[in-house]
């Protein structure tokens, strides 16, 4: 049976960081605002700046090899811990559409639940966002990394905006997380099956 941990108690369990303590990041967390698909403020008085301890620790190593190769860059963090309850709510409102494929099912659990998946980009000295080709949360087939060839032929993404996820991506692979084959923005850490069958599920 998995266990499992309200947001609310986070702040006293031992195996979860604050995105604060990690050096060399900002955080701007979308779905504490409007600016999501979702289009409202889904985390209200949940603290949700959080990572567990070992995708944090990954983290700190991605970001350590892009201080080498890119020291003008910066991590952007638009998303962490995604509690179940809210997990289930982004879930009903794409319910019965094509759109519903971007989400895990709340009952298996998305790994943001567990605090091991991230969804972010990276910024410039000036705070500015480089250009992905897509916003963060555009459901739409632009946003696959497993379409990118096409597009690029097609002209549909620049060179520039491929080599901005491609960056990305290295990082995020050095660093031991996985990409997905939809989001150019998520990447969880470690197996996804050791995650749902080891590590707490946060509420």
């Amino acid at each position: 049976m998995t266990k499992t941990l309200h947001i609310e108690e986070i702040a006293s369990c031992p195996d979860y960081r604050r995105l604060h303590s990690i050096a060399g990041v900002s955080v701007e967390l979308r779905y504490a605002s409007a600016n999501n698909f979702a289009s409202r403020d889904l985390y209200g008085d949940f603290d949700c700046a959080w990572l567990h301890r070992d995708a944090a620790a990954a983290l700190e190593l991605g970001i350590a090899w892009l201080q080498r190769q890119r020291p003008e860059l910066q991590v952007l963090i638009l998303d962490a811990l995604r509690p179940q309850r809210v997990q289930q709510q982004l879930w009903d409102v794409l319910a019965d559409t094509p759109l519903q494929m971007y989400l895990a099912d709340p009952q298996r659990g998305s790994i943001h639940s567990f605090g091991m998946a991230l969804d972010l980009t990276l910024i410039d000295q000036s705070g500015h966002e480089l250009d992905m080709g897509t916003p963060f949360d555009d459901l739409s087939e632009l946003s696959h990394p497993a379409l990118e060839a096409r597009f690029l032929a097609s002209g549909d993404l620049t060179s520039t905006q491929v080599a901005n996820r491609q960056l990305l991506r290295a990082m995020m692979d050095m660093a031991g997380f996985h990409g997905i084959s939809t989001e150019w923005w998520h990447f969880d850490c470690g197996d996804r099956h050791k995650v749902r069958a080891e590590y707490l599920r946060i509420l």
